[in-house]
């Protein structure tokens, strides 16, 4: 039986993943499937946050909200991210 560890030991991956062009990478959406670079997506800011849709069905894939000292992202449209390394990064 695998033994589990808290949250902090996926600090390391999670500062190496995070680094990269977001909008470069691929997204699943939840909605129809399509897959497409995040960079394609239909973006609507406001006063109250930012909202990513679908290009191609409308599907909400994110909303980004900023307030003060505080940001708060969700991703419940998106199934999945793909991210393209280089060869030397693994």
């Amino acid at each position: 039986m695998m033994e589990h560890v808290d949250g902090n030991a996926i600090a390391g991956p999670l500062a190496e993943f995070f680094t990269f062009d977001a909008t470069m990478a691929s997204g699943r959406c939840v909605g129809c499937g399509t897959v497409a670079e995040l960079a394609r997506a239909m973006v609507y800011r406001s006063g109250a946050g930012t909202v990513v849709r679908c290009s191609t069905c409308d599907t909400v894939l994110a909303t980004l909200v900023e307030s003060g000292d505080r940001a708060w992202i969700g991703l419940r449209g998106v199934t999945a991210i793909e991210v393209r390394r280089t060869p030397s990064e693994g």
